[in-house]
């Protein structure tokens, strides 16, 4: 299996693996900007994807980034989805911070992705932890 990757650009770099068995690929933005403190930009990366159907894209932060204040916002690609992929950063940083072109911005996961259907009931089974929410395994 493959994960298929058009060039919109000659310039767009194909995703890569540092290490063989990275969980992600890097994914690289297209053109240099400048991220302003706290800030919000969408990055080209110039490749569109055919994700296999049964799987699911999850864009996630690099940790070379994360450690800059810099997170990925809304990162979920369908496999049906053909659309050019685009990266949504966040700066939680009071600095601008200045990106090359070419530059890795983010990561993608994929990952099996179950597509079951929904079932409205009445009630739902119980289970050990029930409703205990936020705090309630310990800290």
């Amino acid at each position: 299996m493959y994960l298929k990757v058009k060039r919109l650009s000659p310039d767009a770099k194909l995703p890569t693996r540092t290490y063989e068995h990275d969980a992600g690929l890097d994914l690289y933005g297209l053109d240099g900007f400048k991220l302003p403190p706290r800030g919000t930009q969408s990055v080209s990366t110039g490749v569109v994807f055919e994700i296999p159907q049964g799987y699911v894209g999850l864009v996630r932060d690099r940790s070379s980034i994360g450690k800059k204040g810099v997170t990925v916002l809304a990162g979920v690609v369908d496999a049906g989805y053909r659309g050019e992929i685009v990266i949504v950063l966040h700066n939680l940083s009071a600095e601008v911070l200045q990106f090359e072109p070419g530059a890795k911005i983010a990561q993608i996961l994929l990952l099996p992705v179950s597509t079951m259907p929904v079932l409205e009931v009445e009630e739902l089974d119980s289970s050990e932890r029930g409703e205990r929410g936020f705090g309630s395994s310990g800290e």
